[in-house]
């Protein structure tokens, strides 16, 4: 089980490396102007959401239902932080496919939001990580 903890923590890591820099990215894309520049960035999103960040969840997610099927379930399922833990591990999904349909735009050119709105979705992320690993950590209740 340690093991597969330990290839849970190093998918996460990659997982939330990838949630940081794809909407630091659209906050660049959304300021840039210029053909080759716009063309770059297109490039870096679908490569870094399709070959990093997307396989890092689902294997993120398939170590996590491993562990809980291993141990925790059975001795965790009462305690109200795990149910919790994993509505933030919901909405971080939800976040990620977002970001899918943020970067989908981009690809077509139709994008509407400005470079301050990506700024201000850029920090969203970091409020669930925060919360996932308290949770998961000190167990509160």
């Amino acid at each position: 089980m340690l093991l597969i903890k330990a290839f849970h923590i190093i998918a996460m890591v990659a997982w939330f490396a990838g949630l940081f820099y794809l909407p630091r990215l659209f906050v660049y894309h959304a300021s840039t102007t210029d053909t080759p520049g716009i063309e770059r960035f297109k490039i870096m999103e679908r490569r870094l959401y399709r070959y990093i960040m997307t396989p890092a969840m689902l294997f993120t997610i398939i170590t996590g239902l491993a562990l809980l099927n291993g141990y925790a379930w059975n001795m965790y399922k009462s305690q109200g932080w795990l149910h919790a833990k994993l509505t933030l591990v919901i909405v971080l999904i939800g976040y990620h496919h977002v970001c899918g349909a943020l970067m989908k735009k981009f690809a077509a050119d139709k994008n509407k939001k400005s470079h301050r709105w990506y700024r201000i979705f850029n920090e969203i992320p970091t409020f669930l990580l925060i919360g996932i690993t308290i949770l998961a950590i000190v167990k509160p209740f």
